[in-house]
């Protein structure tokens, strides 16, 4: 009588290393606004501390409300939002004779 040994097909994919959160930590995150999509980006997450630097883009045309959680620089087209404190954060941003609105959540 012969036996036969049968192993189980091996069927598991490679796992990920990399976080599988849904917010960013205190970072700094780029947007070319040359080369983005802005209609595809409608909220994202930051912990206190993290920036979202808009590339490409004129003085004074970006704005974020409530201005209390939000620290503004602008130099040479870039317009850097540092979220200095939690809350919820809406980021206009004209182009293309459209404006483009991104929540933000600001979580500690």
């Amino acid at each position: 009588m012969r036996t036969r040994t049968v192993r189980p097909a091996h069927s598991a994919e490679p796992t990920s290393t990399q976080p599988t959160a849904t917010c960013y930590g205190a970072v700094r995150h780029d947007l070319d606004l040359h080369n983005t999509v802005l209609d595809l980006i409608k909220s994202m997450c930051f912990h206190t501390g993290g920036v979202l630097r808009l590339q490409g883009i004129g003085p004074g045309l970006v704005t974020a409300v409530p201005g209390s959680l939000v620290s503004r620089n602008y130099e040479a087209g870039v317009v850097d939002l540092r979220f200095v404190r939690p809350g919820t954060v809406t980021v206009r941003i004209p182009q293309d004779e459209q404006t483009y609105t991104i929540t933000v959540v600001v979580i500690s």
